[in-house]
């Protein structure tokens, strides 16, 4: 059986917290212990280049991929197992999810929102059944939970969506909740 696959989003900057660097750096470290493939957007900068060197450390694969105008922008890392670099974001976003079991995502900003929410509605509407995760650091995506709970209140989501997302505040145990929800088809994890 292949290597369990896991796309993470988060932050090309580090963040006002040192925290948000330490959970990086726990659920990179905690990749590689198991033996996980690492897949993300590519970056050495911020929270991408924690995640990245941390996973690398500990002895996972990690796969990049990055559009050739972030480039210079997000600083592409040189030291990635796989950097694949592709023309547009939408090549990016679906090499990513193409290549992963499940979807995790850190402290981020608008890309990292955007991403999820792909991911996560890709789910709902039945195209993929991976995992999905919300690693709520130091409360960082408290006031987006409220958010996601006033909208289900107000009849614009269903309790079946927001439970789709796995949420913790602990590294290894989101790990392992996601891993343990990862569909299984043939000995192979089941792919978009």
């Amino acid at each position: 059986m292949r290597e369990f696959s896991i796309c993470v989003y988060c932050g090309s900057r580090p963040g006002e917290l040192p925290t948000y660097a330490d959970a990086a750096g726990a659920i990179g470290t905690e990749i590689g212990r198991r033996g996980w493939q690492l897949v993300y957007g590519g970056g050495r900068a911020g929270l991408m280049g924690v995640v990245a060197d941390a996973a690398l450390a500990a002895g996972a694969t990690a796969v990049g991929v990055i559009p050739q105008s972030l480039m210079g922008r997000e600083l592409g890392h040189r030291g990635l197992t796989e950097l694949h670099v592709v023309q547009t974001m939408h090549q990016r976003k679906m090499m990513m999810a193409e290549r992963s079991d499940a979807f995790l995502a850190l402290p981020g900003g608008i890309g990292t929102f955007e991403e999820l929410f792909e991911v996560w509605s890709w789910r709902q509407l039945g195209y993929h059944a991976k995992p999905l995760g919300l690693l709520n650091v130091a409360g960082y995506y408290d006031a987006l939970l409220s958010f996601l709970t006033h909208s289900r209140e107000q009849g614009f989501m269903t309790t079946a969506q927001t439970d789709l997302l796995h949420v913790a505040d602990e590294p290894v145990a989101l790990l392992q909740r996601l891993v343990d929800h990862a569909p299984e088809r043939g000995g192979n994890y089941r792919r978009i």
